[in-house]
C-alpha cells in the first residue's frame, strides 16, 4: 500500500470511528430523554431543578435534547469528488441516505416546466438524472458503505472502479446553478480551445470556447458521467489558459 492510501485509509476509520461515536451519543440522548419524560420531568423542568452549578448543568442538558442533528460531515483531506451511478428516480433518496452517513454530497437540482393539455407546472427535478456526487476518499472499506446504500449502481469509472472529478469542474457547475446562468445542454465535448473568464459574476470559470453563427458560448463539462453544459457570455471578458 502506498503512503497516500494508506493516509486516506486511516482518514477515513477515524471518519467512521467519529460517526460511530456521534450516533452512540444520539442513541443515548434518545434514551435519557424518553426516561425523564416517563419520570414526568420536560426539558424546562430539569433546567428548573438544576442547583449551584446551573450553567455547567445547562449546557450538558442542551447537549442531550439535540438528538435530531445531523451527522458531522468527516470529509478527509485527500477526499475527491466522485459521479455515483443510481436507479432511476433514486437521486434525491440516495443523496439523502448518503448525507445521514456524514457524506458530502452534490445533487445538482433544476427546474422544468412539464406541460399537460390542461396546464403547466414548474417541477425541481435533478440536472443530471441517474447520477449523484460524493466526495470522499475511496478506500475498499468506503466503497463497501457506499453499496450498502439502496438505489446505487455502482461509481462512474472504468470498470466501475470511480474516476476523481476535478474540484474545478463541480465548482462550475455550482456557479452556474447559484447565479441563475441560463444554459442549455449540450453532447459531451472533450476537444476545442479552453478559455477562462475573466471579472463579472462568472469570474474564473472555465470551459471551451464555443462559437455558432456568431453566439458565443462557454461549455464546461464533467468528464466522468460525460456531460455538458453551455453558457451564453456575450460581454464577458475571455481568456486563453
Amino acid at each position: 500500500m502506498t503512503q497516500r492510501a494508506e493516509l486516506c485509509a486511516n482518514h477515513a476509520a477515524l471518519s467512521r470511528s467519529a460517526l460511530s461515536l456521534t450516533q452512540s451519543g444520539q442513541k443515548a440522548a434518545g434514551y435519557l430523554s424518553s426516561r425523564l419524560e416517563m419520570a414526568g420531568y420536560g426539558c424546562e423542568e430539569v433546567a428548573e431543578t438544576s442547583g449551584a452549578q446551573e450553567g455547567e448543568a445547562m449546557d450538558r442538558g442542551a447537549q442531550v435534547y439535540q438528538t435530531n442533528s445531523p451527522l458531522p460531515l468527516m470529509v478527509p483531506e485527500c477526499a475527491s469528488w466522485y459521479a455515483i451511478h443510481t436507479r432511476a428516480r433514486h437521486e434525491r433518496v440516495v443523496e439523502q441516505r448518503l448525507r445521514a452517513e456524514g457524506l458530502e454530497t452534490f445533487l445538482p437540482i433544476t427546474s422544468e416546466v412539464h406541460r399537460w393539455s390542461d396546464r403547466r407546472k414548474s417541477m425541481d427535478v435533478p440536472l443530471f438524472s441517474c447520477y449523484v456526487f460524493v466526495r470522499l476518499a475511496l478506500t475498499p472499506e468506503e466503497r463497501r458503505r457506499i453499496f450498502r446504500v439502496h438505489g446505487i449502481l455502482g461509481f462512474v469509472g472504468i470498470r466501475g472502479q470511480g474516476t476523481p472529478i476535478p474540484d474545478e469542474q463541480i465548482d462550475a457547475v455550482r456557479t452556474i446553478l447559484i447565479q441563475r446562468i441560463p444554459w442549455s445542454s449540450l453532447p459531451f465535448l472533450k476537444v476545442g480551445q479552453r478559455v477562462r473568464i475573466r471579472g463579472g459574476a462568472l469570474d474564473g470559470l472555465e470551459g471551451i470556447l464555443l462559437s455558432r453563427n456568431g453566439d458565443h458560448k462557454l461549455v464546461i463539462s464533467v468528464n466522468a458521467i460525460q456531460r455538458s453544459l453551455a453558457v451564453h457570455i456575450e460581454g464577458y471578458d475571455v481568456g486563453p489558459l
